[in-house]
Parts: C-alpha cells; sequence; structure tokens
C-alpha cells in the first residue's frame, strides 16, 4: 500500500501529515518519520491523520510509540484530523487519551 509522510515545522511545531493506509507493510516508514520529527526536539509533535482511512495495529503500535518517547523527552505529542473509521478503532482501544486526539 501506498503512504506518504510530509514534514513540516512553524516555530516549535513539527506536524507530520500521514497520507494513505497504514498497516504492517509500511508502518516502518511511519516509523521513521515519527522518528525523524522527535529527532529534530520540537516543542510539540502533531500526527495528521486526515487522509489516512484504514490503520492496524502495527500503525497504532508506532503511534502509541511515539507518544511515550515524546512524554520521555518532555515534547508535546497529539494526534490530530482522524477519519471517522480510524477515530473509532483508537477509541475502541482506549487510546483517544494517550494519543491526545484532536479534531
Amino acid at each position: 500500500m501506498n503512504l506518504t509522510i510530509t514534514s513540516n515545522t512553524e516555530n516549535a511545531l513539527r506536524l507530520v501529515a500521514v497520507h494513505g493506509e497504514v498497516d504492517v507493510s509500511n508502518a516502518g516508514e511511519l516509523r521513521a518519520g515519527v522518528d525523524a520529527a522527535l529527532d529534530a526536539k520540537p516543542g510539540k509533535l502533531e500526527v495528521d491523520l486526515s487522509d489516512v482511512a484504514y490503520i492496524d495495529s502495527t500503525g497504532i503500535g508506532v503511534l502509541v510509540g511515539a507518544s511515550h518517547r515524546a512524554d520521555d523527552a518532555g515534547i508535546g505529542f497529539e494526534v490530530t484530523n482522524p477519519q471517522p473509521n480510524v477515530r473509532r478503532v483508537l477509541g475502541l482501544l482506549g487510546l483517544e487519551k494517550e494519543l491526545k486526539i484532536s479534531e
């Protein structure tokens, strides 16, 4: 499956926009993109999922790991704009607060 990740920095905010479906075949790409953003040590990292129609458990694990890594480094972390089906899955797993999901 095709996955595109773009990253922009504005002031202390690093925005990582994810486009496509995230599954076991490309979760490493998501991990690399998020890790690179965290390595830049922004004040806050937002992962925009507005163009992600599907994410499997591997991709969700990447987001949870990134959230923990951000917390350990004192970096704000937030998942933004998940599509309804993605948000539902994250909600069913009880991850809305941990990932600080917002519209």
